[in-house]
């Protein structure tokens, strides 16, 4: 499959200097790096024919050649996981490039497969992402929690930390909560790369309303799994809790 128009490779970006959870790609779980799960996640697949961690750090590598994952060295002036992905897919064949970000241990890879489907099936879609319909009233209102609106083509309208829709009369309902995984057409992802920051992204501190402002689509596919990203050593202490209870190894 590998090297033919519609193969697909998904990319995950990993960076040892998170700043509040430095090294977290090589945090242990269950005795093995956090990035081996976000790389079994992905060789699970269906649609993806080739995985390849991104880094910047030679700590990272040696872990990921330790298991046996195949691993490109990037810049150390990549500004953001999106340019760390978006340089390592100019040495890949495959023309559709999933990003699924190295602190996403339990992103199901039924959430790839959907994220791909899109770009495999459809010539006018170039860039997509994942989104859990939910009707949690507290996590409606939490601002780590990204929520997205849909028009009626399934593209995005908009991306925001508020809780959107607003519900005038009753304060809370459906709503689709985003999840940190990305599809591109590579010339699409050369293309976001090369955005400009814009102001909707600065003032929300999300990457994606960059592409939306400058008037492209993003095509949200809904999906059944939620994920649980590792920002913080809470995060990372509630991701060992689920994964070791379930024995995922």
């Amino acid at each position: 499959m590998s090297g033919s128009p519609k193969s697909v490779a998904v990319v995950i970006p990993a960076r040892y200097a998170a700043t509040r959870l430095p090294g977290k790609p090589l945090a242990q779980i269950d005795g093995r790096p956090m990035i081996w799960y976000v790389w079994e996640k992905a060789r699970k697949s269906r649609l993806a024919s080739r995985v390849v961690v991104a880094t910047d750090d030679e700590r990272i590598v040696a872990a990921v050649r330790g298991f046996g994952g195949e691993v490109r060295m990037t810049s150390p002036d990549c500004a953001s996981g999106t340019d760390r992905v978006a340089e390592t897919a100019r040495g890949l064949a495959e023309e559709i490039i999933i990003n699924l970000q190295g602190d996403e241990p339990m992103m199901h890879p039924s959430v790839i497969d959907a994220v791909a489907a899109p770009l495999l099936d459809d010539p006018a879609v170039s860039m997509t992402t994942a989104a859990l319909p939910r009707e949690d009233p507290e996590e409606f209102l939490r601002p780590s929690v990204v929520k997205v609106v849909v028009d009626d083509r399934g593209d995005a309208l908009y991306f925001s930390r508020s809780p959107i829709p607003h519900y005038r009369e009753t304060g809370s309902g459906r709503y689709r909560k985003h999840l940190g995984i990305y599809g591109y057409r590579k010339d699409f992802l050369f293309t976001v790369a090369a955005l400009p920051p814009a102001s909707l992204e600065a003032a929300e501190r999300l990457e994606q309303l960059r592409v939306l402002q400058s008037g492209y689509r993003i095509r949200v596919v809904d999906v059944e799994f939620d994920s649980v990203g590792v920002d913080t050593p809470e995060d990372l202490s509630a991701v060992k809790e689920r994964l070791c209870g379930r024995n995922e190894r």
